[in-house]
Formats: C-alpha cells, sequence, structure tokens
C-alpha cells in the first residue's frame, strides 16, 4: 500500500512568493544562478545554489557550501518570509505552458515505498551526485527540491484534485519561459483523507525527475533511523518532498545532442559510415516553411546538423529490436549505431566529447553551439514517450543517460519538506 502523505509545509508569504521561487538547482551552473539571483537577496538560489554568496575558488562540494545553503535558508525562516503550516496539508500545483495544462499533488511520499520499489525507477544515480544531495538534505534539515513522480491517470483522483482547487490559490505566479505556477492548499481533513485514500490503492509511482533526490533521501533516511533510538517510522525523515502528475498530463521534449568531432573521419568517411543504419537525406526547407531546422516527427529519425546543412536520418529495418523495452529508444538506436561505433563515444555520461541540449531551449540553440566551432555536429531526436518510461520502469531496466526532458518544471522553494521539529513552536 502506498504512502502518500500531507505535511506541514514551509512556504513563502503570499506576497513574497515571486521573489522566493527559482529555478531548480539543476538547470543552472554557478554562473548562471550567480546573475540570477544579482539584486535579488531573497532567492531560493541562495539556498539550493549556495555556492553563489561564496569565493568563486570553493569547491562547490566543500561542506562550507553546505553551512552556506543551511544559514541562507534560515535566515528566511528567521525574517518570516518562510513559515510553516500549522497542520498537515497537500498542496495542488497546477502548471500551465502556453496551452500545456498539468495538475499534481504535492505530498510527502514514502523512502520505504522508494526502497521497495514501488515508487519505480528508470535510471542510475552517480554516487557522487547523491552525496552532494545527502549532504545538501543533512545540512539544511529540509528537502528544498521536490521529485518528480507520475502515477497512471485516475479518474478518481482527478477530481479530487478539481474538488481542492475550488479556493482560491495562495501562489500564482510567473517563471521562466511563459511558464504559469499556480498552487493551492489542501487543509480539509475530509478531502485530505479521500486523497490519501486513493493513492494507497495505486500499484505503483514512477520517478520522473529526480533519481539523485530520491536516493539521497533514502540515504538520509538509513543514516537517522540508524542513529536514532527511538525511531518510530512517523519522523518527518521517513518520507520526502514530491509532485505527483497523472501520466496522460505529462510532457517530454527531446533532448537533443552535440558532438565536437567526427572521430577523426572526414565527411565524406562520416557519411560512409552512417549510411549503413541510416537512410540518410539532406533536409529541403519549402518555400512556405517557417522551419530552417529539422525537427523529427516520429520515432526512428533524427536530425543531423553539419556545416550548416541539416540531414533527415532514418534508421533501417535491423538496427533495434522493438520487443526490447530499451533497444526501441531513439536514443539507444542513436547511440548503439552511431555514437558508439562510428564517434566513438563509448559513456555518454562521462564523454567530454558530447553534450546534452534541452528540447526547451530550441534547435536554434544547436546551430548556434556548432557554427561557433565549439561543436562539430548535432543531432535532433524525437522526444522519449511516457510510455516508453514506464515500460522501462516495470521491466526493472534502465534507460540511457538523458533521455527524458520534462517541460514545464517546477520552481523551487514554494513549498519546502522540513525534516526538523516544527518551526512554529
Amino acid at each position: 500500500m502506498l504512502q502518500v502523505k500531507p505535511f506541514k509545509g514551509l512556504r513563502p508569504v503570499p506576497e513574497m512568493a515571486n521573489e522566493v521561487a527559482s529555478p531548480p538547482y539543476d538547470v543552472l551552473n554557478s554562473n548562471e544562478a550567480r546573475e540570477k539571483a544579482k539584486g535579488h537577496p531573497h532567492s531560493f538560489l541562495h539556498v539550493i545554489k549556495p555556492e553563489i554568496d561564496l569565493d568563486p575558488s570553493i569547491d562547490i562540494h566543500d561542506a562550507v557550501v553546505y553551512q552556506q545553503g543551511a544559514k541562507a535558508l534560515n535566515q528566511l525562516i528567521r525574517d518570516r518570509i518562510l513559515v510553516q503550516d500549522d497542520q498537515p496539508c497537500y498542496y495542488i500545483y497546477k502548471l500551465r505552458m502556453g496551452a500545456h495544462e498539468q495538475v499534481g499533488l504535492v505530498a510527502a511520499a514514502s523512502v520505504e515505498d522508494y526502497l521497495q520499489g514501488r515508487i519505480k525507477k528508470h535510471e542510475h544515480t552517480r554516487p557522487d551526485k547523491e552525496t552532494d544531495r545527502t549532504n545538501h538534505i543533512d545540512h539544511l534539515n529540509a528537502q528544498a527540491g521536490p521529485v518528480f513522480l507520475l502515477h497512471r491517470y485516475n479518474r478518481a483522483i482527478a477530481a479530487l484534485l478539481d474538488a481542492g482547487m475550488k479556493n482560491p490559490p495562495v501562489y500564482d505566479i510567473d517563471g521562466d519561459y511563459g511558464i504559469r505556477h499556480t498552487v493551492y492548499v489542501v487543509d480539509d481533513p475530509g478531502l485530505i483523507n479521500k486523497i490519501q485514500d486513493q493513492f494507497s490503492k495505486l500499484d505503483a509511482l514512477y520517478i520522473a525527475d529526480g533519481h539523485h533526490r530520491s536516493a539521497a533521501a533514502s540515504r538520509v533516511y538509513q543514516k537517522r533511523k540508524t542513529g536514532n533510538p527511538h525511531h518510530t517510522d512517523e519522523e518527518p525523515y521517513n518520507y520526502y518532498l514530491t509532485v505527483i502528475f497523472p501520466d496522460t498530463q505529462m510532457q517530454i521534449l527531446d533532448y537533443n545532442r552535440v558532438v565536437k568531432d567526427l572521430n577523426g573521419l572526414s565527411k565524406e568517411e562520416f557519411f560512409k559510415e552512417i549510411e549503413k543504419c541510416f537512410t540518410v537525406t539532406p533536409y529541403r526547407v519549402s518555400g512556405n516553411s517557417r522551419e530552417k531546422a529539422y525537427k523529427p516527427v516520429k520515432l526512428h529519425t533524427f536530425g543531423l546538423y553539419l556545416d550548416k546543412q541539416w540531414y533527415i536520418l532514418e534508421a533501417k529495418k535491423g538496427t533495434f529490436n522493438p520487443k526490447d523495452p530499451i533497444s526501441v529508444l531513439d536514443i539507444s538506436i542513436l547511440q548503439d549505431n552511431l555514437l558508439s561505433p562510428i564517434l566513438g563515444i563509448q559513456d555518454p555520461r562521462t564523454d567530454e566529447r558530447i553534450n546534452f541540449v534541452g528540447g526547451i531551449r530550441g534547435l536554434g540553440e544547436l546551430e548556434k553551439l556548432v557554427n561557433s566551432g565549439e561543436y562539430k555536429l548535432a543531432f535532433s531526436l524525437y522526444p522519449t514517450s511516457i510510455g516508453q518510461l514506464m515500460a522501462v520502469a516495470d521491466a526493472g531496466r534502465v534507460m540511457p543517460p538523458k533521455s527524458t526532458w520534462f517541460e514545464p518544471k517546477l520552481r523551487s522553494g514554494l513549498i519546502i519538506h522540513y525534516l526538523g521539529s516544527n518551526i512554529n513552536t
């Protein structure tokens, strides 16, 4: 039985929500975060990217960085910019991006459900990144960034969330890329019980984004459980901060690749090699088309940008196993038939010759990076589907790295899961 609980959220007073809310910690590098936070002393970036307030020469994994994050969080609490709800609540988080809209439940999910596989994974995690997030949670005594979960669509849950949005929202703010973030508080005991009951009936939840945060929450849980002789299973560290959306509303954008060189091949040799596994067609822009770049419109089709020309690559029969949930993924097809055997990129997680560009940046970003000379070529991909992600997770398998780019993204700092005793007492 899944445990998805209400909790006493630590959150901004309404008039400060827009000033506090920030992008997630992992979409900005330190320099970008430092620039974005300039002139905004209450931005949550000071909590989740605390190195921006220290000398740039300091290692971002130094203990002083995590201590600085805790200092920034505690200052927001002392200044009463962040306050904690008196009673456990659920929160409803609505995202709007153009015509797209999705509604999810902010809740404390069970770490034990994660450890027992009832919250399913689809990615490997890196120990160094797990340690970073563990140290961040431990020093803050709070989970500052929510994990993005999804569940199979459930009509009863949808109806309950609709009921939770009958009252006015506590926050309704604009974020980057024209995304609207609207948050409602669910504090009615009857509605809370109904929501908790419906989620307990689900077979599983799936991690969409936040594998390292989930792993870090489990590390903190195990450390604190072991060190607590009076452990009861009810302490806040038994749960972690999540936002849970139905699979029918999730939106995955393309996650594209740029590569620095042709691995010693001439252009002619490179094309001769890729034609063994792909049909290659130069992309010609029609007279009435606004798109100068090639954006794949179906699975197993790729765009290649090289020497200011786009090409369409179509995977040939036999280049993948349609019955295997990993082999059938477009990112696997590209990796197994081109990036690895031709360009010599065996491990895209560690090879410095490849980089990744989220679809929110547009294909113009690929052209910009290649035209600058920093990269030699780029690949545009058709997005991984939610169904493919869930099939991999259900099979207990792991997707290749950088397979999914979810949009719209949540703002950090709107709701925090505090692991200490009540702040208000």
